[in-house]
């Protein structure tokens, strides 16, 4: 009787013990560097969000944060990546709309419930560019050229299926074209694409205006469209598709900092904390405007509702163009 009144006894205050432990590992919280994982190539718009929010939390957690950059699989390595990693606040990722498009292309089971939402921070719409040298001044130029040549035209912005192939995908069919009649050349991110457009690899890239706009700048290349209900502020005399071809289609990106599942929740609140801290602040706000990435907060639980809706709204939309396997 009494061994096993002690053993009560000691397995009470080991588990007691264990709870303070937990509670100070928690304030002490971060105790060591923290990788942030990027599913894109360095360069594109997922990469330069990524690396802003880096730069900051490293001032709001007083430790260093690695940015790290597992490209690949359309997005599907990074994101497998960020799944994967133990659940300690050590190793976070940025997730993109992507993440609700792999199970139904059957890329990978992976699914917006693999992962611990902490706060989404960005939204851009797709764009269509063009090299500047191209004959094509307006959006209806170049569709018009596409009906008459069917498979001659290559387009680019991201891997087989991904959202910019998603976006293009689903302008054309809105406008009673056939998708398959423009061949989608896969790369990396938007990065590539819009290399390959320059030097001529593809007649056309899909992607957002602030991934285009180093090569726009120096006049490489020209958008001709963006898939947005309203201009964006980055270049207002870009017309939108209903202004320039009476369509209502619109898609874009998103952007936001995530963890693996089960990520402890005293972790989370903190993380998240930070994050809208940054988000708030001049900083984050100067960099995104000043390279003309939309800025769009929602906070964890708001997020993972979000990402839940905006999964189920990409299987019907792929669907419709044919891009569900």
């Amino acid at each position: 009787m009494f061994l096993a009144k002690w053993a009560r006894y000691v397995a009470a205050t080991l588990l007691g013990l264990s709870a303070i432990f937990t509670a100070q590992a928690a304030d002490n919280y971060p105790t060591r560097p923290i990788t942030l994982i990027v599913p894109f190539a360095a360069g594109g718009g997922t990469d330069g969000v990524a690396r802003i929010v880096g730069t900051l939390l490293e001032k709001e957690l007083g430790q260093p944060v690695n940015v790290v950059n597992r490209a690949g699989g359309n997005g599907v390595v990074g994101h497998a990546a960020i799944a994967a990693a133990p659940p300690d606040g050590y190793t976070l990722g940025i997730l993109t709309s992507d993440i609700t498009m792999f199970h139904w292309t059957r890329l990978s089971p992976l699914t917006t419930k693999d992962f611990t939402a902490l706060a989404r921070m960005n939204i851009d719409p797709a764009a269509i560019m063009v090299r500047a040298d191209a004959p094509y001044k307006k959006l209806d130029d170049l569709l018009k050229a596409v009906k008459a040549n069917p498979g001659k035209f290559k387009a680019s912005g991201t891997g087989h299926g991904g959202i910019w192939h998603l976006a293009m995908a689903g302008m054309l069919k809105d406008l009673g074209i056939d998708p398959a009649s423009v061949p989608w050349v896969p790369s990396t991110g938007a990065a590539q694409a819009m290399n390959d457009l320059v030097a001529g690899g593809v007649e056309f890239v899909t992607c957002s205006l602030p991934e285009a706009r180093a090569l726009i700048d120096a006049g490489k290349a020209r958008p001709l469209v963006i898939m947005s209900d309203k201009p964006a502020a980055l270049y207002p005399n870009v017309p939108t598709l209903q202004a320039a071809v009476n369509s209502q289609w619109t898609l874009g990106t998103w952007r936001g900092l995530a963890a693996p599942r089960n990520l402890p929740a005293d972790v989370q609140t903190k993380l998240a904390s930070a994050l809208k801290k940054i988000y708030d602040g001049k900083a984050f706000q100067d960099f995104m405007a000043s390279r003309g990435f939309g800025v769009s907060y929602a906070d964890a639980k708001t997020f993972e509702q979000f990402m839940l809706r905006a999964d189920s709204d990409m299987g019907a939309t792929m669907k419709s163009v044919g891009l569900v396997k």
